[in-house]
Order: structure tokens, then C-alpha cells, then sequence
């Protein structure tokens, strides 16, 4: 049996490779040990602000077996996203993930392929995919599975590749071979934290998710507090200041997937353009958009909120 988990582990980390993953780890399923007293933590001191959903399905978020049932293994996955090209300085800033196709589409079907390799060449073989889309602790599992540590900023990193990536699951009942956690290269290093402008990293590994400007500028349906003006560095939706002054990410090498190129538009964009947007604009360049989750109201109430500052 230990021949074919090896060989089964093997195949699955191939033909993840194939479908253009950065790279594959294999961790056993199981109630997540080390996580559940953080992630308490967090929700009692309310850092989740009005993520509501965060408070929802603990013991899933927790255990991939309450979640899949008769789940044996988690695959995680990342895929690569640092564009080759940014936008012109003199804009209003865009998170790199937003700047193509929303990536909830892009993976999904990578991980609906990477099932379906899985039953043709293995077997009988039950799971599911999750891009970001259920209560799973996606950082967590990709850590445990040595595809790299989490950083000061709370973002997985990886030694020569960095941060710019996404992380998604497949969680399938077949036993494989396991992967080990990397050790922590932060070191003393405290960029991430001295250059958020919110200060939203309260301690080493502490994000106040109520302060982060992704969250302002994606997740907030009301006003952002006038506390902050002056604080969002230009940021319109989402925000990459900790994962930009990360030593490690000067590794990153521009992603090779056609779906995560920007509409040619949006980089030209300037300041005046954003604050010209038309809705029939922002549904032209943003038509199969991350952006669209803050809608056309929200993305002008962000524009208004720079504007104002």
C-alpha cells in the first residue's frame, strides 16, 4: 500500500505541474491542532470586524473531516499571480490578484481537472475543490504541507518564489504520502509590519483584519471611518504594501497564465480616469473581475474616500 500512496503522491504532484500549479504539498486530514486557540483569539477580540462568515462553521474551519466526509488527505495547491507589467504610478491602485479573470473561476477548473486526473488514473476517489469559497484555513493546510511558512504579515511565503500566489485544496478521501512544515525565514526582518499604513499588524503574525485596507476597500459595506483618511496610500481595492517591501518578494517571477492578464486598459488608467469611471466602463474592463465583489457603488465610494483625503 505505502508503494501506491508514494506513486499516487507522485502523480498528483505531476500533473498539478501540468495544469501550470507552482507547486503541490499533501498534508493528512485532521482536526487542526495549533490553529484552533488562534483562530479563537482572533474572533473573540472582533478582528474579523464585519466578516460575519469568519464567526461561521468554527469546527469545519477546523477539520477537514467535518467539512468532507471520510476525507483522508489535503491537497493544496498555489498558483502563481505577480503580473509582468503594473499599473501607471499616477492611478489609483489595484491589488496585482484583481488585475485579470477572478481567480475563483481560473482554479476552480485546474482543481476540477486535477479530480477528474485523480479518478481516471487512480479510482474510486471522493473530494472536493476549495478556492477561498468554505470554511478552510487555506494558509494553515498549505503550511502544513511545506509549501512554505506564514509570514509576519499572515501571508504564506515561500523561499524563491515569495507570496504573490493563491492557495486552493482539494480535499479527497485516499491516503497519500505527507509532507513536513518548512521552518520560519522571517527572522528579525519587520518590514511588513512598519510599512502598513493602518497599522493593522498589531504583533508578529496579527492581523487585525477591522484595520486592513483590503478589507475598507473589498468587505465593508458602510462608510470607511473617517479615522482613516489619509492612510491608504491610494489603495482602491485591496492593498499589497506588506507583500510589496517583503525581502522574499524579490523572487517573484511573473505568472505565465493568459486568464491573469489585465484588460490593456486598466494599466493605462490614471487618477482622472478612476474618478471619470462610467459603469459601463468599469463592466467592460472589470467583466470577469475580482473587482466585481465591491461592486461599481463601492469601488466609487473608495475612489471618493482617496479623493477626499
Amino acid at each position: 500500500m505505502s508503494i501506491n500512496k508514494s506513486k499516487y503522491s507522485q502523480m498528483i504532484k505531476a500533473e498539478a505541474k501540468r495544469l501550470g500549479f507552482l507547486s503541490c504539498g499533501i498534508s493528512k486530514a485532521g482536526f487542526l491542532e495549533e490553529e484552533a486557540p488562534r483562530l479563537e483569539r482572533w474572533l473573540n477580540q472582533n478582528m474579523h470586524g464585519e466578516m460575519h462568515y469568519m464567526e461561521n462553521h468554527f469546527d469545519k474551519r477546523l477539520d477537514p473531516t467535518k467539512l468532507v466526509e471520510g476525507s483522508k488527505s489535503v491537497v493544496s495547491l498555489l498558483l502563481n499571480y505577480f503580473p509582468p507589467k503594473v499599473q501607471n504610478p499616477e492611478s489609483y491602485k489595484l491589488s496585482k490578484y484583481a488585475y485579470g479573470t477572478d481567480y475563483h473561476f481560473v482554479i476552480k477548473d485546474k482543481l476540477k481537472s486535477l479530480l477528474y486526473y485523480i479518478q481516471t488514473e487512480i479510482g474510486d476517489v471522493h473530494g472536493r475543490a476549495f478556492v477561498d469559497s468554505a470554511p478552510v484555513l487555506d494558509k494553515a493546510w498549505a503550511a502544513k504541507s511545506g509549501l512554505g511558512w506564514m509570514g509576519k504579515h499572515s501571508n504564506l511565503l515561500t523561499q524563491k518564489v515569495g507570496s504573490f500566489y493563491f492557495i486552493a485544496e482539494l480535499i479527497i478521501d485516499l491516503e497519500l504520502d505527507y509532507d513536513h512544515a518548512v521552518t520560519d525565514h522571517c527572522g528579525t526582518c519587520t518590514a511588513c509590519i512598519d510599512a502598513c499604513p493602518t497599522e493593522a499588524i498589531t504583533e508578529p503574525y496579527v492581523v487585525d483584519g477591522s484595520k486592513c485596507i483590503s478589507y475598507f476597500t473589498i468587505e465593508l459595506k458602510d462608510n470607511i471611518p473617517s479615522e482613516f483618511k489619509g492612510r491608504f496610500d491610494d489603495w482602491m481595492f485591496g492593498c499589497d504594501v506588506c507583500q510589496d517591501v517583503c525581502p522574499w518578494n524579490r523572487f517573484s517571477k511573473a505568472h505565465n497564465e493568459p486568464l491573469f492578464n489585465p484588460n490593456p486598459e486598466l494599466l493605462d488608467m490614471t487618477r482622472k480616469d478612476w474618478e471619470d469611471i462610467t459603469h459601463e466602463t468599469f463592466n467592460k474592463v472589470f467583466k470577469k473581475s475580482a473587482v466585481k465583489r465591491t461592486k461599481f457603488q463601492g469601488l466609487q465610494r473608495n475612489i471618493k474616500f482617496l479623493k477626499s483625503q
